[in-house]
Formats: C-alpha cells, structure tokens, sequence
C-alpha cells in the first residue's frame, strides 16, 4: 500500500491545472446527451442512420488503420531529441488522429449532405414528418458521433503506445526500464512514471474534438451548396488559414503594413474559426499542464462557432431547390 500515495502525489505535483477528473466527467455527459437526443428527438433518428452509415464506409475503416499504422510505426523510430522522444511521440500522433479525423469528418459530410442532395434522396427524407433544419442537425449529430468515435479509439491505441513508449526509450538510452505493471500490491496497478507520461495526450484528445466538431460544421454548411470536390479544398484551406491568423494578425501590427492587408488579416480572423487556439504542441514539447480554464473557454468557443455554421447550414439549406 506504500506506492499508492507516491503515485497520486506524482500525478497531483506534475499535473497541477489539468483536470484530469472533469474531462473524464466531460466525456461521460457528451456521450449521454448523444444518446438521449438520438432516441428522444426526430433529427436523432437521422443521426443514428448517418451514424451507422459512416462507420459502415471504407474509409472510416481506413482513417483507422492508418493512424494506428502511423503510432506503431512511431514507437521504433528514433527521433533524436536528448531525452524528449516521448514528448515528440505524443505530438506526432495527436497531429495523426487530427488529420485522419478530419477527413473522416469532411468525407463524411461530402457523401451525407451533398450527395444525398445531388442524389435527390434528400427529398425521401424530407418527404417525411422530418423538416430541413431537422434534417442538417441530424446529419451533423450523426458525422460528429462517428468522427468522435474514431478519436477515441485512435486516442486509446495513443495512450497504451505512450504507456510502453516510455519504458522503450529508458531502454534505447540506457537507463533502468520501469516495468510494464507493478505487481507491490496484490493486483497489478500501472506504473507511475508511464501513467502519468500518458495521461498528457488527455487535453490533446479533447482540443483535437473541439477543432474537428468545428470544421465538421462548417464542412456540413458547405455541402448545402457545394460539391464533395469544393467542399474538401475549401475546408483544407480553412484549416490551414484558421492554424495562420493568429500570425498574420500579429505580423500586420509589427511593421508597417497597409491598411488593406490589415483589414484582410482581421476580417479572416474574425469569419474564419480561429483553429489554432486548439493546437497544444507547445505545450508538449515544454510539459506544461494545459489549465482547466483554457479547456473551458475552447470549449465556449468550440459551441458558439459550431451553432454559427449549422445556423449557416440552416440558412443555406432553407431554400436549396432539391427537385
């Protein structure tokens, strides 16, 4: 019973701001307000069928594996970084679940809403007791489901490779190796150094939802009106200008730069979501906690851009000719 208060005191001291505990909390609430507004409301039964039909879909099964292909291949390759190699292991594959959960969000969205509107199979949908803004929230529900699905099993497969990372690189430097459990109690119990190396992909879990859930809107409002082709460019190109106005914002107010091209800057900055705000790589790559605060004001941020784009779809879709 003598390693249990060492490990709690190890958790408390180098995790001071994270609320490991509300996020876990967080988790469990999301995955009861899913199910409840799946059964309880008509736009759920659309979401329960976009659901099933994008785990169904190859290319779920694919985002898949290719994430865990990316993580285990990660876990043999030096990265030569004196000593950090698990720090940069972690952000190589958060940056993994972000992009496969992204194209899995936005495929997704291109098949569901615009192809189904091409397709005029909208209109058997919506011949039903089930009106238009029903039938967008239904279908957003639905691809966020499947999109957050993915990010926990990929984020799971994350966390054990992280967990067995650590002892491979105490390994690859020479130093003592901790074992994989410790067995001082009369049950195996997860060691302290690894537990807490892998508890750090937590906050990185929950921003790579936030960032997903937004462009996953915003690619939902696309698809009213845009094809798969132009969907997936223009939310490849928001994401990449979403992760840059903070630097062009910052860039246009340090030299002397025109009134246009500051004006642009924060126009972009201001329509576009500011996705950059859910990037934690340096926080990583320093071991800085990520603050329960900052987690709570993405999240703000993540609802209020999330209702913007689907009253967008709304408004997009409200006098869409399906005929």
């Amino acid at each position: 019973m003598t390693h249990l208060p060492v490990t709690l005191g190890q958790f408390v001291a180098r995790n001071p701001q994270t609320p490991f505990g509300l996020i876990l909390i967080g988790f469990v609430v999301a995955a009861i307000g899913f199910l409840v507004a799946n059964f309880a409301t008509r736009s759920g039964t659309i979401a329960r069928a976009t659901f099933k039909e994008a785990i169904r879909q190859p290319v779920f099964l694919m985002m898949v594996g290719l994430a865990l292909l990316v993580i285990g291949a990660n876990m043999y390759i030096p990265f030569f970084t004196m000593g950090n190699d698990t720090r940069v292991f972690i952000d190589c594959g958060l940056q993994t679940i972000l992009i496969c959960a992204l194209l899995l969000g936005v495929w997704t969205a291109s098949l569901s809403v615009a192809d189904e509107i091409e397709g005029k199979t909208a209109m058997t949908l919506l011949s039903k007791p089930i009106n238009r803004r029903q039938f967008i929230l239904g279908k957003y529900s639905g691809i966020v489901q499947a999109v957050l699905v993915m990010i926990a099993i990929t984020g799971t497969i994350l966390f054990i490779a992280t967990y067995l990372k650590v002892g491979y690189d105490q390994r690859e430097a020479g130093t003592s190796q901790d074992p994989i459990l410790d067995f001082d109690l009369p049950f195996p119990y997860l060691v302290p150094s690894r537990w807490i190396s892998a508890l750090q992909i937590l906050p990185g879990v929950v921003l790579i939802a936030f960032e997903v859930s937004v462009l996953t809107a915003v690619s939902v409002a696309i698809s009213t009106r845009l094809p798969m082709l132009v969907n997936m460019v223009s939310c490849f190109a928001i994401f990449v200008v979403g992760h840059l106005t903070p630097v062009l914002v910052q860039s246009t107010f340090q030299g002397d730069s025109l009134v246009f091209v500051r004006f642009i800057a924060q126009l972009l900055a201001t329509v576009l979501p500011s996705v950059d705000m859910f990037n934690m790589s340096t926080a990583i790559s320093t071991g800085a906690p990520i603050p329960g605060d900052y987690l709570g004001y993405s999240l703000l941020y993540c609802l209020a851009y999330c209702t913007a784009a689907v009253l967008l779809a709304f408004i997009l879709f409200e006098d869409r000719d399906l005929a």
